[in-house]
């Protein structure tokens, strides 16, 4: 069974709907809508619940996915809606990490501040979205932090802190980071190429 593309149907031409509403979609804007109460569980110190939220965040972010796939549901709405789910929860999840002071301030630089270079570069280059497809290394670095984040948490309860979860947590959560800032460089790299093309009027492979 593929972990990554789970759910991709062998030798079938995928069609893109132009609809918000399918059932990965609302998937996607239902894991969001747990971000505010992970929020909340973190500060007032409820950190068993708040794992579990995000425990039900990080799975529900490859559930969508693989519902896309299966059910042929892929849009394009979901093309941008997931992306972005995904970049804004991790960035309010590290922000509130931080604040907390349950990790140390460069788990959200190392987030954030790439985050904000593509932006800028995608919004000079394009005024919007560059619609590039998500590579298998930014997959693996947004699983690294789901798995990483309610190990983290864990590591804190009472229960946890005792063992060697924290520090298993920080090691997957500083990979994940690394990984994040290599798969931004990509992103960047890849967005000045396809509007390179876009501008000599030659077709982008990707």
């Amino acid at each position: 069974m593929r972990i990554i593309g789970a759910g991709t149907r062998d030798n079938f031409e995928y069609r893109e709907l132009a609809t918000f509403w399918t059932v990965p979609n609302i998937i996607t804007v239902l894991r969001f809508l747990l971000v505010p109460l992970f929020v909340w569980q973190t500060v007032t110190l409820h950190y068993g619940w708040a794992t579990l939220t995000l425990v039900i965040l990080g799975s529900s972010d490859w559930i969508d996915g693989y519902a896309a796939r299966k059910l042929d549901q892929i849009s394009t709405v979901g093309k941008w809606l997931d992306p972005v789910a995904d970049r804004v929860a991790l960035i309010v999840i590290a922000s509130t990490f931080v604040a907390t002071k349950i990790a140390p301030a460069w788990l959200v630089f190392s987030i954030v501040i790439p985050d904000i270079v593509l932006i800028i570069n995608a919004l000079v280059l394009f005024k919007g979205s560059p619609n590039l497809p998500v590579s298998n290394l930014g997959k693996i670095r947004t699983a690294l932090l789901l798995a990483g984040a309610p190990l983290l948490l864990l590591g804190n309860t009472n229960w946890g802190s005792s063992t060697i979860i924290g520090h298993i947590s920080t090691w997957i959560l500083a990979l994940a980071c690394v990984l994040h800032v290599i798969a931004a460089v990509g992103y960047f790299i890849q967005a000045r190429q396809k509007a390179k093309a876009l501008k000599m009027g030659t077709e982008w492979s990707g």
